[in-house]
């Protein structure tokens, strides 16, 4: 198996700190654009896509800034994760959010594109598109 290799993404977005992070941090703003469906019991997630699941572990999160998950199928705990972080320029306002994922060296543009397929959903829910 290939090393998976960590990438990070900015994604402008036009809405206040405190709605996005309710869009990343919970179940029914994740469904809203991440997966098909979310649950989750305690740190313990579920994301749902047709006919397909993965479960994913909270690893960490900062209220109003990030969420920080393990997926539990993946053996390797260095590249298992993915995290979303809220930034905020300190100068401007302008709000981006940043993601940290990892994909194997030849699937990262794959992996990029899948994230920018998402965001662009989530800009469509919170009408910043």
């Amino acid at each position: 198996m290939d090393d998976k290799v960590k990438f990070d993404i900015e994604f402008p977005i036009h809405a206040s700190p405190q709605l996005l992070y309710q869009y990343i941090s919970t179940p029914s703003g994740l469904s809203e654009w991440f997966s098909d469906n979310v649950n989750s019991r305690g740190e313990l997630f579920t994301f749902i896509w047709d006919d397909s699941e993965e479960q994913a572990k909270l690893l960490s999160k900062k209220s109003g800034e990030r969420i920080k998950f393990k997926w539990l199928n993946d053996e390797d705990d260095q590249t298992s994760y993915f995290e979303i972080r809220i930034q905020v320029d300190e100068i401007t306002k302008d709000v981006s959010l940043m993601v940290t994922d990892f994909a194997e060296e030849d699937e990262i543009e794959e992996a990029k594109m899948l994230w920018e397929n998402q965001i662009s959903d989530l800009k469509q829910v919170l009408g910043s598109a």
